[in-house]
């Protein structure tokens, strides 16, 4: 069984709210299934519709008067009695039915059920509601297991994950051995990737012809999806996606848009890479003019590099049958691209990038390319992505690093090396991403402005 962070957010959340509780993401990445484990973990009577195969219960909203109505009407469709207090309705796929949203509150007012709710393409579906119950629905973003979940997974230690995270801390270096095993873990990772499908088909065979199947089914699914939602732009948004690897692969991995047409322009094309990104198939990130606070002031929305989703899903897309050669290094490949996306992913599912944050990366003709730039506390933090061997050279990095005018005064290189720091520069193993994570804002920012003497 795979454990995840999901699962404690969900203990918390009914344990200390009345409030329903909506999953998103994108496809596959584990939001049916956590609910389920929740309700068989806790013996709940679980009421379950899925709009997407039930096409009948898109209509049990028609005309309700109240909830009570619906409730009864549920009862009715699913031939499942309702219990008071022990019942959890899960209202699954609910892009297909949005009224759903609408009476959630309703629902939750009337009191005699706890609710849970999930869906993919939410962020293209339900961008047109007529109403968010706030207040009485919490929502959670899913996506692909991180690191620490697929190291924990896969039988990393309380006591070794506890000593990594001191070395993180105190900035000292990793035993040797346990560093080894950890690069090791990585490069499965890359293969594998998060999809809770795909991790749970190696747990169960360690074939990885069996994980390029789901994989590959995860895939069809993205492109299915596409077909059918956004019927007008669907060559373009399916020919993004299969450009995704590619322009990766290329010298700058940024997304050329002449790649796509000669004649392109950003404009005609934002909204299908905006779909994309609602959708939750890819990770955008982009470039800043300058790498001052606050960043999104400085980003250029037409130059971009588009990241996988799921960096097993990347190295799917690169060829087939490739995921033991690239274990055994037995073929030559772009490390670089795989190993930014990587961090792409595990920056974004840690906060960065995602719910209103920005991912940036800085690209100067003069100073040169910074692979992403984070935001922090306050403060500008350059983080460079190294796969290989020389992983000391890094120009961009030294030249932003001697501009006083921008204030930075630490920066982090993820690499397959030990942890070293030299001056501004840390050098980090790429495990250690794990440990990097947005911070909250502070609870209380008080602020009394006196007039006392006006």
């Amino acid at each position: 069984m795979i454990n995840r962070k999901l699962d404690q957010y969900i203990e918390n959340h009914y344990s200390t709210s009345n409030s329903s509780l909506l999953l998103k993401g994108a496809r596959q990445t584990g939001k049916t299934y956590a609910i389920r484990k929740y309700a068989k973990m806790h013996k709940l009577n679980l009421v379950e519709i899925n709009f997407y195969e039930d096409k009948k219960a898109r209509t049990l909203f028609d005309g309700a008067d109240n909830a009570k109505d619906v409730l009864l009407r549920i009862s009715a469709h699913t031939h499942q009695k309702i219990s008071s207090n022990n019942t959890l309705i899960f209202f699954d796929e609910v892009q297909k039915c949005p009224e759903v949203i609408t009476w959630i509150k309703f629902l939750v007012d009337e009191g005699s059920c706890r609710y849970a709710l999930s869906g993919s393409l939410l962020g293209v579906e339900l961008k047109n509601i007529e109403s968010v119950p706030v207040g009485y629905m919490a929502v959670k973003e899913v996506y692909p297991l991180d690191m620490e979940e697929f190291a924990r997974t896969l039988g990393l230690s309380e006591e070794v994950f506890c000593a990594l995270r001191h070395a993180w801390e105190d900035k000292a270096l990793v035993d040797p051995k346990v560093h080894e095993s950890m690069l090791k873990l990585v490069q499965l990772y890359l293969v594998v990737g998060g999809m809770p499908a795909a991790v749970q088909a190696y747990i169960d065979t360690n074939d990885l012809n069996v994980v390029e199947e789901k994989q590959r089914e995860i895939l069809t699914l993205y492109k299915l999806d596409i077909s059918q939602y956004d019927p007008e732009k669907k060559l373009e948004i399916s020919e993004i996606f299969a450009l995704i690897p590619s322009e990766l692969d290329a010298k700058n991995k940024r997304f050329i848009l002449k790649n796509l047409n000669e004649h392109a322009r950003f404009s005609r094309y934002e909204d299908s890479f905006l779909w994309l990104k609602d959708a939750g198939d890819a990770i955008p990130t982009y470039n800043v003019t300058e790498p001052r606070i606050p960043l999104r002031l400085n980003e250029q929305r037409n130059l971009f590099k588009l990241f996988q989703n799921d960096v097993g899903l990347l190295a799917c897309q690169y060829a087939s049958g490739i995921q033991l050669k690239l274990l055994k290094n037995e073929i030559n490949i772009n490390y670089g691209a795989i190993y930014e996306n990587l961090v792409a992913q595990e920056l974004y599912c840690h906060g960065f990038g995602s719910e209103g944050h920005g991912l940036f990366y800085f690209n100067n003709k003069k100073q040169g390319e910074l692979d992403f730039v984070l935001e922090q506390n306050g403060k500008v933090i350059p983080i460079e992505v190294k796969s290989g061997k020389d992983y000391e050279r890094h120009n961009a990095l030294k030249n932003v690093l001697e501009n006083v005018s921008y204030g930075i005064d630490n920066a982090y290189v993820f690499c397959n090396g030990n942890v070293e720091v030299v001056g501004p520069k840390t050098y980090l193993p790429i495990y250690m991403l794990m440990f990097v994570h947005k911070y909250p804002t502070a609870e209380k920012q008080i602020y009394k402005l006196d007039l006392s003497g006006m």
